[in-house]
């Protein structure tokens, strides 16, 4: 699936650029929800990575340590064609450290403290992002002003393209295992998340089009920032009003699954609007999955910018776990990505 049709907030296009000429032009940082308590059977390991996908990464450091696979942990993934730094967790018991780390050139430990509890996915509160745009084609002027809207608004939280799979079949791939076909259980999971992702992809998409993708309508479900809790509906008052001028609090949409839908009114309109089938609907109730919801607007915290020489762009900010850049990106134009060739 293409994201790139999907509507924007602010208008058309301000730029066309190119992004990832090198892993250093997309740099991420991660930013866990703790602090590693500096004692314990586990071995935190701050990471930087160039070109290399977490998953290796692991491998390479579980095997450095004598361990199984398994026994070394990551909060989230992170991409493979980027420059990041992240927490690695290894359940090293009372065995001593390592006097020394690995010298290679996709990948380094930077940092190692101890810890008494298992790294656990999604233990993070978001992620750092340095991104910088090259070849960009837009009036500096116009794109600073678009800057400032995302800032002052947020963008709408879309998922991006890589939660359909790399030939952005995922969707396709889901319903032939509903009709049957058999794949490995974390296959499956990705799939099933593909599909209510573009379910929840075309709701916002309706509610940018009728420009309440960052305001409530009748019958709202409240996404709390930072948080999957959720309130409502209730009527609209002042104190909400304000809460959602101050993005403390963000309309929300449906993630398909078993259960009733519990918006009403209008919201519920438009939660109907997911473009899934009913092959699609029943696959993810068969599978188990409950309905969840999701923050229609992505606060876009601490955003910086600066145009160091005519055709770049520079961009610095931070968004919580679970979103994504390229819902940054796509509010400012058309962004081609030029991958390098990674062995």
């Amino acid at each position: 699936m293409s994201t790139q049709k999907l509507p924007r907030a602010y208008g058309p296009s301000v730029l066309s650029g190119l992004i990832r000429q090198q892993p250093e032009d997309f740099q991420v940082e991660e930013v866990l929800g703790f602090e590693p308590e500096g004692e314990g059977e586990h071995l935190m390991l701050w990471v930087e990575k160039r070109g290399a996908n977490t998953a290796w990464v692991a491998e390479q450091l579980a095997r450095h340590l004598g361990l199984p696979a398994r026994a070394v942990s990551w909060a989230g993934l992170k991409d493979r064609h980027a420059l990041t730094r992240q927490w690695l967790g290894a359940h090293l018991g009372r065995a001593a450290e390592p006097v020394s780390w690995p010298e290679h050139p996709e990948y380094r430990v930077l940092q190692a403290v101890r810890h008494r509890r298992k790294l656990q996915t999604g233990a993070l509160k978001g992620n750092r992002f340095l991104l910088e745009l090259r070849d960009v084609q837009g009036d500096p002027a116009a794109i600073d002003q678009r800057l400032r809207q995302i800032a002052d608004g947020g963008v709408p939280n879309y998922f991006g393209e890589q939660r359909f799979g790399r030939e952005g079949d995922n969707v396709e791939q889901a319903r032939a295992v509903f009709a049957g076909r058999k794949l490995p259980k974390h296959k499956v999971s990705i799939l099933l998340s593909s599909v209510r992702s573009l379910g929840f992809n075309n709701v916002l998409a309706a509610r940018v089009r009728a420009e309440c993708w960052n305001r409530a309508v009748e019958g709202e479900l409240f996404a709390l920032d930072g948080s999957r809790s959720t309130f409502g509906p209730e009527p609209l008052n002042a104190e909400l009003e304000q809460r959602l001028k101050a993005m403390d609090i963000h309309p929300s949409a449906a993630l398909w699954g078993r259960g009733a839908l519990r918006t009403q009114a209008q919201a519920a309109e438009f939660d109907r609007q997911h473009g899934l089938d009913d092959d699609l609907l029943a696959g993810l109730e068969r599978f188990g999955l409950s309905q969840e919801r999701r923050a229609l607007r992505l606060p876009v915290r601490d955003l910086h910018w600066q145009f160091p020489e005519p055709g770049r762009v520079q961009l610095r900010f931070f968004l919580p776990a679970g979103s994504y850049a390229t819902s940054v990106l796509h509010e400012l134009g058309l962004t081609a990505e030029a991958k390098p060739a990674i062995s």
